[in-house]
């Protein structure tokens, strides 16, 4: 998967939601650990809730503004999302 620079720069900016201690510094950095976890982009908030509901989180009972708050979840400028697994 091919991560745009807003996506990126969001992951870098906004790591410590998921992680105690930075895991990437730069972009290229950034790209290649989310490739190793095998991140995706998703185009909503109901595929947010597809995939993790898959990956076997219980979120039935979550609005989308708490999907949104998850540590994993990554909300992009352009309305997409970036989903991390940690």
């Amino acid at each position: 998967m091919e991560f745009s620079d807003e996506c990126l720069d969001t992951f870098l900016e906004h790591q410590d939601q998921l992680f105690d201690e930075p895991v990437a510094g730069s972009r290229e950095e950034a790209e290649a650990f989310l490739e190793d976890c095998m991140a995706q982009i998703v185009p909503n908030i109901k595929a947010v809730r597809k995939v993790l509901d898959e990956s076997g989180m219980d979120v039935e009972g979550l609005s989308n503004d708490e999907l949104e708050e998850q540590s994993e979840v990554f909300p992009l400028p352009d309305g997409t999302y970036l989903l991390v697994e940690g």
